[in-house]
């Protein structure tokens, strides 16, 4: 049985490349926050409302936009997304012009609507294009391009904007000099320092429109449009019921928040752990990258392994090795602990499609749209745990053991939560 069907190739790579698309928002934006913090002389807990915003987005917009997909199509969801990815892209013009921050929040919020139709259509998308045995591992071929664009942007962010940033300037102590300076001064570092900020977000949105170009020219196939569930088996009400009463999906929901809250809290504290070690926040850095790309390289693995073996089952073997990992991370002081860290990265890959097809595969088409949304709602699970994990770094030291290690207990019980969910999963196939 082929992966992906020729008459379904065509539609299968445009629309693989949005999961590039949102992979590089999603890597460009987290660099920003420190930098809105440093440049508008912010409190770290307004900063962080631009990561409240991001996921506020997903967390607003996924519910309407697989309404939205009941009534229609896909692919008019996919080419709204596009739409409103864009025109918050466009946003960060008039928000550098006026230096505020709330409303650079506000083209975050905006654009993040765009993601949430994206991902509500394009996972399910993905899995309707050919049959249904291999549809979980056609998805992870489609979300091994993620973080391909997760890397582009935080190579952008590393090489482009924060090196740019006058704002980031700092004195032979390391201590740095914006703070010290004339409003003068800081009046026009702020407007070169926005204007960098702001233009990869342009970039992007003339990327996105081209896209939406190329999206409203590609003609899918009609036996792809018949697998978009554009039939109705009774209202919303019947559907929630359905989806509610199916355990595997119900649990797949839970499972989904826990492993994003593990993967942003992983990758988010990389270079506090090497901190803790006295290695400096720009070699740190390194390390978020080699996660990233053992993320990527694991993302094709788990595909062609799922080749020999049910998807289940991968996914129970490699959160159990993702909670040894963490395990090793909290027990070990020292860069063998960084070791272990980053290569929690490797068995994370498959985590986010191969929980999200499982939930899927016993969901009808008729209720797929809005069994797709609370998938997408799942991601909100990023903006809930770190902040704990964050409180218990704060704290310097738990029973004499480093608390930047002690806090990766909280990854260590969501990768132990998604190897039940493949464990029940599979007892219920």
């Amino acid at each position: 049985m082929k992966l992906v069907e020729k008459k379904y190739l065509l539609p299968f790579i445009v629309i693989t490349v949005l999961f590039a698309l949102w992979g590089f928002a999603n890597d460009i934006t987290n660099p920003m926050v420190a930098a809105f913090q440093t440049l508008l002389e912010l409190p770290a807990a307004k900063a962080s409302l631009i990561q409240f915003a991001f996921y506020g987005g997903y967390a607003t917009m996924a519910i309407p936009a697989a309404l939205f997909i009941r009534k229609y199509s896909y692919k008019r969801g996919i080419l709204l997304g596009l739409a409103l990815y864009a025109i918050g892209a466009f946003l960060f013009i008039p928000a550098a012009a006026r230096e505020s921050f709330t409303f650079f929040c506000f083209s975050l919020y905006i654009l993040t609507f765009g993601l949430a139709f994206l991902e509500t259509t394009a996972n399910p998308f993905i899995l309707s294009l050919g049959d249904k045995t291999n549809a979980t591992r056609r998805l992870n071929l489609a979300q091994a391009f993620n973080p391909v664009g997760s890397l582009s942007g935080m190579a952008v962010a590393s090489m482009i904007v924060l090196p740019n940033l006058l704002s980031d300037k700092r004195d032979t102590a390391g201590n740095i000099l914006f703070p010290t300076l004339t409003e003068a001064e800081k009046a026009d570092i702020r407007l070169h320092d926005l204007a960098v900020i702001r233009d990869p977000y342009v970039a992007l949105g003339i990327v996105v429109l081209v896209m939406f170009v190329v999206i409203t020219l590609v003609r899918v196939p009609q036996t792809a449009q018949e697998n978009l569930g554009q039939t109705q088996s009774g209202g919303v009400r019947q559907t929630l019921s359905r989806l509610w009463k199916n355990k595997v999906y119900r649990e797949g929901v839970l499972a989904q928040a826990f492993y994003v809250a593990a993967q942003i809290m992983v990758w988010t504290f990389i270079i506090q752990y090497a901190d803790h070690l006295g290695i400096n926040k720009a070699t740190a850095q390194n390390y978020n990258i080699v996660a990233m790309c053992l993320f990527l390289t694991g993302r094709f693995l788990s595909t062609w392994l799922m080749k020999y073996t049910d998807g289940r089952r991968l996914l129970t073997i490699f959160g159990i090795c993702a909670a040894l990992c963490s395990l090793g991370a909290i027990l070990i002081v020292g860069k063998a602990g960084l070791y272990c860290l980053v290569g929690i990265s490797l068995f994370m890959s498959l985590m986010f499609p191969t929980i999200y097809g499982t939930a899927l595969e016993k969901v009808s088409l008729d209720d797929a749209s809005l069994g797709a949304a609370f998938l997408v709602m799942a991601i909100v699970g990023g903006a809930l745990m770190p902040p704990l994990q964050g409180m218990i770094i704060d704290c310097g030291t738990v029973l004499s053991h480093p608390a930047v290690n002690v806090s990766y207990c909280l990854p260590l019980l969501c990768f132990i939560i998604v190897a039940v969910y493949g464990f029940r999963a599979r007892r219920h196939a």
